[in-house]
């Protein structure tokens, strides 16, 4: 059985949205507070793998402390270390959900990418 882990933050109504149809699914998986406890580096440098190496859409373009930080500019200069580094300081910057299953990895919640991996 493939092991799924989701982060996500509890007043995302995506996250919300992306449980829920896990849950109408009756598929089980593993649920992380991003907040509390963002992704590994490991874990980051596997989805950046499965997202084709764009960096850039593991951090969460929309949110309060990404436009605080002014990363839109700066983003695209870091290193995979220093992306990562920034990304486990601050679990809010990471784009949720954060899906990794033994098969692959999916960020955002499209209902046709995730039927494809789970499915």
């Amino acid at each position: 059985m493939t092991r799924i882990r989701i982060y996500t933050y509890q007043k995302c109504s995506t996250c919300q949205k992306a449980t829920r149809w896990l849950e109408d699914r009756g598929i089980s998986y593993e649920e992380i507070p991003i907040k509390e406890s963002p992704p590994s580096t490991e874990e980051l440098a596997r989805m950046e793998g499965y997202l084709g190496g764009k960096r850039g859409r593991l951090f969460n373009t929309s949110g309060m402390d990404y436009r605080a930080l002014g990363l839109k500019d700066k983003v695209p200069t870091l290193s995979a270390e220093e992306a990562y580094a920034l990304l486990q300081s601050n679990g809010m910057l990471v784009k949720r959900p954060f899906l990794l299953t033994d098969r692959g990895g999916a960020v955002g919640f499209r209902e046709a990418e995730w039927t494809a991996l789970l499915e």
